[in-house]
């Protein structure tokens, strides 16, 4: 049976969440066919109204009960309810209609599980494993939106997450230190002696700058082999991957040796657009 039509304003609702919080996102989805658009909006706001949680609540209790309701919603066990809720009906059509997998939906609000706690992040091991099961998952999902699963799709999509998402752990820092939280690797942490404390009270160390151009260097490393293996894919599955030239101009920014790694720069939205018209216009994304 089909699931019910979702409030007529749900397509706009989802399309406002992903512009306001996930603008790289958004703007991918401006290169993608319309029908495919409105199912890459769905994904991408459930992927802000999961990673939002974190910031809506004060206690980790009430943020397992919000995560609980998506993967219960996604295995059938919400009713009336799923329908109201203009991310969660947008959601449910689109994996009807490209016939997408929930498994990966709902570990990957099971991930973002560890968000809600002060836990350090233990290993460089732990953090791909993190990053794999969201930011990897989403590329993933995106590109079974424009086209057949494929191994060299999965490949793909494993180093862009993993690509993405370490930029965005150093782009974060200075929110998740604010919070005492650490999403860097303690290995790395220890390897270089780069005191914990320190990072919280922000501190600017050479200890620290040790730590995150170790980290950069893993994500030029994945931005390169995702580079190498986007030639592999058909070009129409290609949008789901644009937002990965916004995070290899954000890695570039972040590299800079003169920056204070405590101080948000976030890319201006006219830059961002810049930059994933000129990546779309490319040999890269078009041949």
């Amino acid at each position: 049976m089909s699931s019910p039509a979702p409030p007529p304003d749900s397509v706009a609702f989802c399309a406002d969440l992903v512009r306001s919080h996930d603008f790289p996102r958004y703007a991918a989805t401006l290169f993608a066919p319309v029908a495919e658009r409105r199912a890459l909006l769905a994904l991408y706001a459930f992927n802000v109204e999961i990673v939002r949680v974190r910031d809506q609540v004060s206690q980790p209790l009430p943020g397992e009960i919000r995560l609980q309701w998506w993967t219960d919603m996604l295995s059938g066990h919400v009713h009336g309810s799923a329908e109201g809720n203009p991310v969660a009906a947008e959601l449910l059509r689109a994996i009807r209609d490209f016939n997408l997998p929930v498994e990966p939906l709902s570990l990957l609000a099971d991930e973002h599980q560890f968000d809600l706690y002060n836990d350090p992040m233990p290993t460089m091991a732990a953090l791909e494993g993190y990053l794999a099961a969201t930011s990897s998952a989403l590329f993933r999902l995106a590109a079974q939106v424009l086209g057949p699963p494929s191994e060299a799709v999965e490949h793909l999509a494993r180093h862009a997450g993993l690509a993405q998402g370490i930029v965005q752990v150093i782009a974060n820092l200075p929110r998740d230190a604010a919070h005492r939280q650490l999403f860097l690797p303690q290995q790395l942490m220890e390897r270089h002696n780069c005191s914990i404390e320190d990072v919280f009270a922000g501190k600017e160390t050479p200890n620290l700058h040790a730590v995150l151009e170790q980290l950069a260097g893993e994500a030029r490393q994945h931005l390169t082999t995702a580079s190498s293996l986007l030639a592999q894919v058909a070009p129409s599955m290609r949008p789901a991957f644009l937002p990965l030239t916004q995070a290899q101009a954000d890695l570039k920014r972040l590299s800079r040796p003169e920056r204070n790694p405590f101080t948000l720069q976030p890319s201006s939205r006219l830059r961002t657009l810049w930059t994933l018209w000129r990546a779309s216009r490319s040999r890269e994304f078009t041949k």
